[in-house]
């Protein structure tokens, strides 16, 4: 596992499906950050298929027309993986595979193969391996079906043990082993974590590729690794940081994703322990992405899943100098005006007027509007350390005259 080092780019094409839970739009958002997923992985993405149908096929997920389709024209260019946006079951993946010769690759196994590219600490690394092999051990029939045979020879008459058995049984005291390793790393860094002594805990959370690293580098001063790519960081990285005369500490954490698989959440869950101990979180929004609403909603979904949703929170909004709003023209009768058309003032008038100043708009890479930022950090860092150390509030007046 994690034998990934260099990234080929090679051919993909991408393949979704719309119903009744699926809009036509929806699945061209999906398929949009699937192909992000794809360029991130190291792929290119030539071809794109979609079908609509109420029910997907238990066989192959998509129909039998489509499928020859697809099959035709992987055979014509050459192409190394077909991507699935929805997760394939084992016996999906294995008659695919059959019907197109070529690998298959689902939205979980590519998440999973852009974490083992991106995991650099021992601690990422067999968390990601876990993920993998729980991921791996219920396929592993698709993938050694000519092994299914039991052994003979000398010794080896009656019953026995099949090959597939064999490998069942190695994946699985794999897993225990990996699991006995995360518990035994969980508790020295739950000693760090203590050791940090009662400084109040500051947690960067968001979707994945919304620049909460480029905001750690410039609140912090530090030089985390930030990238437009999707999961640039998977290592929880701690800085101290100091507004004012007041000290804190600031955690860039794992971005999220819609459809985040199952096996990531459970193995990253210690990571995630940084936020589940933050006394305040950011949650960082690239107001720029046309679904960021939805990205809202998938964090949000995910902080329920890890007990967190009702931590004390700030909404930054980031990337203002990207957003553009779609204009309409005066001579234009047709066009409905939508939220596609707001400005960033008329969006602070909408559900955001609600969020109050618990909501701020700044851009981490041109560094707009972060003495707000830090002022408003300030303040909600100054009213939880009063009311942690109340002989301290001389030390940290109302107000600054600099942050």
């Amino acid at each position: 596992m994690l034998e990934k080092k260099t990234i080929d780019h090679e051919k993909a094409v991408l393949i979704g499906i719309i119903n009744r839970e699926q809009s036509e739009e929806k699945v061209t958002e999906y398929l949009d950050e699937l192909e992000f997923l794809t360029y991130t992985a190291g792929g290119e993405v030539i071809q794109r298929f979609v079908q609509r149908m109420d029910v997907p096929n238990p066989k192959t997920l998509i129909g039998s027309g489509k499928m020859e389709e697809v099959e035709a024209f992987v055979k014509k260019h050459d192409i190394g993986s077909v991507i699935f946006d929805d997760e394939l079951t084992p016996a999906q993946q294995r008659n695919i595979e059959k019907l197109l010769r070529c690998k298959i690759v689902d939205r979980t196994s590519l998440i999973l193969d852009i974490f083992a590219q991106r995991a650099q600490t021992s601690y990422a690394r067999t968390q990601v391996e876990l993920a993998q092999y729980e991921y791996l051990l219920p396929r592993l029939t698709g993938l050694w079906t000519h092994l299914e045979r039991q052994r003979g020879g000398i010794g080896m008459r009656g019953p026995g043990e099949t090959e597939i058995e064999t490998d069942r049984r190695i994946v699985r005291d794999r897993i225990s082993l990996l699991k006995k390793k995360l518990l035994k790393i969980d508790r020295q860094m739950e000693t760090q974590r203590g050791n940090r002594g009662a400084l109040v805990r500051v947690a960067l959370v968001g979707y994945t590729n919304v620049g909460k690293s480029t905001l750690m580098n410039v609140i912090s001063k530090s030089e985390v690794f930030a990238e437009n790519k999707l999961f640039a960081t998977l290592d929880t990285t701690v800085r101290k940081v100091v507004i004012g005369n007041l000290p804190f500490l600031l955690s860039d954490t794992v971005g999220f994703i819609r459809k985040l698989p199952t096996q990531l959440v459970e193995s990253f869950k210690s990571t995630l322990d940084e936020v589940r101990e933050a006394d305040l979180l950011l949650h960082v929004v690239d107001i720029s992405h046309p679904q960021f609403e939805e990205h809202i909603e998938s964090v949000n979904k995910i902080l329920d899943e890890i007990d967190s949703a009702d931590k004390n929170a700030i909404m930054v909004f980031n990337k203002i100098d990207q957003y553009k709003h779609a204009e309409i023209d005066e001579d234009d009768l047709i066009t409905e005006r939508n939220e596609r058309h707001f400005t960033i003032e008329e969006w602070k008038k909408t559900w955001m007027q609600r969020v109050g100043d618990k909501a701020l708009f700044i851009s981490a890479l041109n560094k707009e509007n972060l003495d707000e930022f830090r002022k408003r950090v300030y303040d909600e860092v100054r009213d939880i350390h009063v009311t942690r150390f109340p002989y301290n509030n001389f030390l940290y007046p109302e107000h600054l005259d600099q942050y």
